[in-house]
């Protein structure tokens, strides 16, 4: 089975995220919507809802003054595959490419590809300069701009809320936290700040160690989860921490796919 993280550039338009959510179907397992970075994760299942997502993006979306604080290169942003179960990432780049190819031809996408070749980082830094686009036209779409598609293992969008809004302390933590386990930024998100972070390797580094690291330097307001942990992450954490890192067992992967297929569970 293979997992799909969309980011989309949209987190404030009801309608908007209303026609999205339906484009998924039964394939979504969760949907988290901020409209400070103006961005909605949407956590699906498949092929298709992926391609749905980005079709209803590409129609309803403009990226001309979208003012988000995340920064973005496209309306459907980041279509990373992600290998669960006997899946394998040869399985994810297999969909990847199909992705790719499919949003060229419909949609008229530049599409980027990330994975074992390169970070989603190095695609953000190098697009349309040293990188062509792994499929369609070789500029931005006039409206859509350009999709960064990947192949993944398994990652945790986390946030952690500063109660000092020291936008160059919450910057430098981010610095200090990267790592090639640990994606890290800074952001102002209107009066407060935080340190906003892709934990790529969450058997490794999760929740409770980030938390931890900011903690010694700074005082935390709240913690973030965006979007679906690994049952095996949330396990490997006191359940006592649960709650003040923002864990809770009917937000995993493995809990939302057992409702997904269970008859009534949705």
């Amino acid at each position: 089975m293979l997992e799909c993280v969309v980011n989309v550039s949209e987190g404030r338009d009801a309608d908007v995220l209303a026609a999205l959510r339906g484009a998924t179907g039964d394939d979504l397992l969760d949907v988290h919507s901020d409209p400070d970075h103006h961005r909605s994760v949407f956590t699906v299942v498949g092929e298709h809802a992926p391609r749905a997502l980005a079709r209803v993006a590409v129609e309803r979306l403009d990226l001309a003054g979208h003012d988000g604080a995340h920064p973005r290169m496209g309306v459907a942003d980041v279509v990373p595959f992600v290998p669960l179960g006997s899946a394998t990432v040869d399985d994810a780049v297999a969909a990847r490419d199909r992705f790719c190819r499919w949003a060229a031809e419909e949609l008229a996408l530049p599409c980027f590809a990330y994975g074992p070749e390169r970070s989603l980082p190095d695609v953000r830094r190098t697009a349309f300069s040293s990188l062509a686009p792994a499929a369609g036209p070789p500029g931005p779409h006039p409206t859509a701009g350009a999709t960064a598609v990947g192949a993944r293992p398994v990652l945790v969008a986390y946030n952690l809320w500063l109660v000092d809004a020291d936008l160059e302390r919450a910057r430098h933590l981010a610095r200090a936290l990267r790592s090639p386990e640990v994606r890290a930024l800074g952001l102002r998100i209107g009066a407060e700040v935080q340190v906003s972070m892709n934990l790529v390797a969450p058997d490794r580094v999760g929740p409770a160690e980030v938390w931890d690291r900011v903690a010694s330097e700074v005082a935390i307001g709240r913690a973030e989860l965006v979007g679906l942990v690994p049952e095996a992450t949330l396990h490997a954490i006191p359940r006592r921490r649960w709650d003040r890192l923002d864990l809770d067992p009917s937000r995993t992967i493995e809990a939302r796919l057992a409702q997904r297929f269970t008859p009534g569970g949705r």
